[in-house]
């Protein structure tokens, strides 16, 4: 079985890399190691200079307003964080949104790791799936992805600013963070906003359809398995079907609105649908920012 997802996230991997390096946009390459900078010197403000990347302690000195010079760092990571929570184990056979994240962290890994890039993964509930460090290397990355697949999540819950505060910890150097998860949980908005000023973020978000757009059914039971309780829904009420569209509206938005915000890329992504053009559109649309910065 783990051969079948190795060789499935292989041919769509190889498909997002001919997409992305055969246009103008750019490549892999500078999208992985575009975004690891690290102090190198200090120079005179000028007029245009971003004022964020003022040295307030040395120009407190009276000597003028100076500004850090940052450079690329070459040993970038490319660190993934993986919702593993219950509320994951949502949609087809096969298709769950746990089953999807998976291969989009998988594909991902492959393309950090043929760039020489480091890469690291946190997967998480409420608590610590499972945490490996940032390394380098074939051998490390097909490592990393075969922990990724026999991963059996411990807990039910979901805490999202809790696994925020984690990667703030491990991470001591600039990297560019994966955060995929549907986001069905409260009280992490701060804690994300210091994780897009520390690092250069990319978070994809997951849904499936029916948590939109539930089909008229009648009166159901549905399980909510975070909670661990059934409880029973008319799913031909309009208002039901109103809310849950408005819930799922609200929750996006906001998220999309906070990574707007504090410069991070923010992906949504129906796992009823074939996600690779959305990861190429992705990538283009962040090498030509990239390109267009410079």
């Amino acid at each position: 079985m783990f051969q079948q997802f190795l060789s499935k996230i292989r041919k769509y991997e190889i498909r997002m890399r001919k997409a992305v390096n055969s246009e103008r946009y750019g490549n892999f390459h500078s999208v992985f190691k575009g975004s690891g900078l690290e102090f190198d010197d200090l120079r005179l403000y000028q007029y245009g200079d971003d004022v964020r990347a003022i040295d307030w302690n040395t120009s407190a000195k009276g000597h003028g307003t100076f500004i850090k010079i940052f450079k690329e760092d070459k040993e970038q990571t490319a660190f993934f964080m993986l919702d593993v929570s219950a509320s994951q184990q949502v949609g087809e056979v096969k298709k769950l949104k746990i089953d999807i994240a998976k291969e989009i962290c998988g594909v991902l890994t492959l393309s950090a790791i043929q760039e020489a890039t480091r890469v690291g993964l946190l997967c998480f509930s409420d608590r610590t799936e499972r945490y490996i460090r940032p390394s380098d290397g074939m051998k490390h990355g097909y490592s990393l992805i075969s922990e990724l697949y026999k991963l059996v999540p411990e807990s039910l819950q979901t805490n999202l600013a809790d696994s925020i505060l984690v990667a703030l910890n491990v991470l001591r150097r600039r990297s560019l963070v994966f955060l995929i998860s549907d986001f069905i949980d409260e009280n992490y908005h701060h804690n994300l906003k210091a994780l897009c000023r520390k690092h250069d973020v990319i978070v994809i978000h997951l849904y499936d359809e029916r948590e939109t757009n539930l089909p008229n059914l009648g009166i159901i039971p549905l399980f909510d398995a975070e909670k661990q309780r059934t409880v029973w829904v008319n799913t031909s009420s309009k208002q039901y079907q109103e809310q849950m569209s408005v819930n799922f509206k609200t929750r996006s938005s906001e998220l999309k609105t906070i990574c707007h915000q504090n410069r991070a890329s923010y992906l949504a992504i129906n796992t009823q649908e074939d996600y690779v053009p959305a990861l190429i559109h992705l990538f283009k649309v962040r090498n030509f920012s990239k390109t267009t910065a410079s």
